[in-house]
C-alpha cells in the first residue's frame, strides 16, 4: 500500500482572497471522491439540479437564498442546506456578496450540465 498524503491545513480566507469572480468555483480540497469548492456569490445564478447526487452549502460569510419550486430558505454564516439529488434549486445573493463552501462530487458540473458549468480550478 501507497504511503498516505501527508495532511496539510486549508486556510478559507487565504483561499478566498485568491479570487473575485462569481458563481466561480474554486477547489479547496478533496477527500473520498469529493471537491470542497469555495465561490464567492452575488446577483442571481440559475434554476438547476443534480441528478446523481446530493449537495452541500455552508455559508461562511454573507447570505444566501436558495429558492426551491415550494419554498424559500434563507441562510447566514455558520448555516448549512443540503440540496437532495434531482431537486431543482436557485441560488442567489441579493443583496452584496457571500462566500461559500460547497462541498460536491468530483467532476460534478455546478449549473447540473457540463455544456453549460464552470469548470473549476485548485487554488
Amino acid at each position: 500500500m501507497p504511503p498516505a498524503a501527508s495532511p496539510t491545513k486549508v486556510n478559507l480566507a487565504e483561499k478566498f482572497a485568491r479570487f473575485d469572480d462569481h458563481w466561480a468555483p474554486r477547489i479547496a480540497g478533496r477527500y473520498n471522491g469529493n471537491e470542497i469548492r469555495l465561490a464567492k456569490a452575488s446577483g442571481d445564478f440559475q434554476w438547476h439540479c443534480h441528478p446523481d447526487t446530493d449537495e452541500l452549502f455552508l455559508v461562511i460569510e454573507g447570505t444566501l437564498r436558495m429558492e426551491f419550486r415550494d419554498r424559500v430558505e434563507t441562510l447566514g454564516p455558520g448555516e448549512i442546506i443540503v440540496v437532495p439529488r434531482g431537486v431543482e434549486h436557485f441560488p442567489r445573493v441579493p443583496q452584496g456578496e457571500a462566500k461559500l463552501l460547497i462541498i460536491d462530487p468530483a467532476e460534478t458540473a455546478n449549473t447540473g450540465d457540463p455544456a453549460t458549468a464552470f469548470t473549476p480550478t485548485e487554488i
